[in-house]
């Protein structure tokens, strides 16, 4: 059974999906939407778990309490998966990422994976910057990403 939440932070609306106690699905709304919650366990943990990283409490998420039901190619899961190798308030460019998957010519791959992250915040995707250090790309918007970076680096001090 399927079930959905939405979470307002200071990023804005997510939506959090658990299908069938795996998280599927931690996603930026572009929309306010109408208010049909559906609580599960999982989305109470992650609930949980968010709030206590946007009031600085946590650095990471306890993926043991977590379970994650990724759906995508292999790559984009190693993709994914090498998200948690960027440590909370750093970042890592796209090519950094390509040559952690294996790949080191494939940094539009990578991004393209990136793109597709269905576990947003959680897989750190906000993380990773262009090459000269820019802003590029990012499903919730720059303005997000910028947010989600500049709150990590303030929480450090």
């Amino acid at each position: 059974m399927t079930k959905g939440c939405f979470f307002n932070k200071i990023v804005g609306w997510l939506e959090i999906i658990d299908s069938e106690g795996s998280l599927t699905k931690l996603e930026f709304l572009s929309f306010k939407p109408q208010e049909q919650n559906e609580n599960s366990p999982l989305i109470e943990e992650v609930k949980s778990q968010l709030e206590a990283y946007f009031s600085g409490e946590i650095k990471s998420f306890d993926m043991s309490k977590i379970p994650v039901n990724l759906k995508g190619t292999p790559f984009q899961k190693r993709c994914w998966n090498a998200l948690f190798e960027i440590p909370y308030g750093e970042t890592h460019s796209y090519q950094e990422q390509a040559i952690k998957v294996g790949s080191p010519e494939a940094v539009r791959a990578v991004g393209g994976a990136n793109a597709k992250n269905p576990i947003a915040i959680i897989y750190p995707c906000h993380r990773v910057i262009g090459k000269n250090g820019k802003l590029t790309g990012f499903a919730g918007g720059l303005d997000i990403k910028e947010r989600l970076l500049n709150f990590e680096k303030n929480s450090i001090k």
